[in-house]
């Protein structure tokens, strides 16, 4: 007779591409304008070629992304829609974004001008208003510059500017006086460019937030990241989450009253109960402060964390209920007993991007 090998269901994020369209579907009704699939951070945590391929089969339109290089497997899935890199955190290769044909941002004349030295092919660019986060883009009073540089660098074949944006520092209100300076700063930028000979211009300043709150930040395009994966900065629109992490119990053991659990003793048992171990840490994105609440689902009930979270593992109290070794727990996930994402943002002190943006790459990554 073989041997059993011994495996247990690995570690994994189930992506569901319906949860994608559901979400892409709530923010096309609250806008005209198109809609870009920004799947930076590797799509949120959850893939991101899978994530942009459910949300083009949706009907977003334009594809978001950090780093040019970002782009590779993007088009190597064959995803032929227009890519904009906008943070560009080691700079911008210019040879790659042409060859790629993905759009950059420049918020700088600084940037601008090293872009233009850089490029051998023409580059297309989006200029960025500093709209009030004062993290980057180019300020007002530098916009004559910006745009002069930009002027000469179309003169010479490098580049072409065919966007202008910005961001929104106060969308998470969903109070559009809030929005109404960065708005206005976007019309001065859009106007300017326009003054300049530039055009027809993609013109574009609400992500997630500002496209389900605030019609007056839409302009021509709305830029969705967190909500395609289920995370409403504003908490105003119920969107579905579009990833549940599941993981096996590892080990199982009955324990006596005053039994202690985990690094530093923190937990002690107050009576006679189960344990069970499953085998993610904070290495795999488990937050190791937690707030107690703390719970994963296990069949159709929820079981309290109990002790520290270790690097590569956790443990549940099942009171009553022993559980066998390869019994998948639900770490998190859109529905049933299963804490949500934003659950678990509330139990680390911290916002459910942290926690999906968190999931390490011991975790598979699977579309259902």
């Amino acid at each position: 007779m073989p041997r059993s090998s011994g495996r247990m269901p690995r570690p994994t994020l189930h992506v569901d591409p319906s949860a994608v369209a559901a979400n892409i579907g709530r923010i096309r009704a609250a806008t005209t304008s198109d809609i870009m699939a920004v799947v930076k951070a590797d799509g949120y945590g959850h893939g991101p070629v899978a994530i942009a391929q459910a949300a083009v089969a949706a009907g977003a339109t334009w594809l978001g992304i950090t780093d040019v290089d970002e782009a590779v497997p993007l088009r190597e899935s064959g995803l032929t829609q227009p890519i904009l890199a906008w943070l560009n955190p080691g700079g911008v290769d210019a040879a790659l974004a042409a060859h790629l044909r993905v759009d950059v941002a420049i918020g700088s004349v600084d940037e601008l001008r090293q872009l233009i030295d850089d490029a051998e092919r023409l580059v297309r660019v989006h200029l960025q208003m500093d709209t009030g986060m004062s993290r980057g883009g180019s300020p007002l009073e530098e916009w004559n510059e910006l745009l002069r540089i930009a002027r000469d660098g179309r003169s010479r074949g490098r580049i072409d500017v065919v966007g202008v944006m910005g961001h929104l520092p106060l969308a998470d209100r969903a109070d559009p006086a809030a929005n109404a300076p960065a708005v206005l700063r976007m019309r001065q930028a859009r106007d300017a460019v326009l003054r300049a000979g530039f055009g027809p211009l993609m013109v574009h300043l609400a992500a997630t937030a500002g496209a389900l709150t605030d019609a007056a930040t839409h302009f021509d395009l709305v830029r969705v990241g967190a909500g395609l994966v289920g995370i409403d900065p504003s908490d105003t629109v119920a969107l579905t989450g579009a990833g549940t992490f599941t993981a096996p119990v590892v080990h199982s053991t009955h324990v006596a009253a005053g039994t202690a659990v985990g690094y530093g003793a923190q937990f002690v048992a107050p009576h006679a109960t189960h344990l069970s171990v499953i085998g993610v840490g904070y290495a795999d994105g488990i937050p190791r402060e937690l707030s107690p609440g703390a719970s994963v689902a296990i069949g159709e009930r929820r079981h309290p964390i109990v002790g520290r979270v270790s690097m590569d593992q956790i443990v549940v109290d099942t009171g009553d209920a022993a559980i066998a070794r390869g019994t998948v727990a639900t770490v998190f996930g859109p529905a049933g007993p299963a804490p949500t994402i934003q659950e678990w943002a509330h139990w680390a002190g911290t916002i459910p991007h942290t926690i999906v943006t968190g999931i390490g790459t011991r975790i598979r990554r699977s579309t259902t």
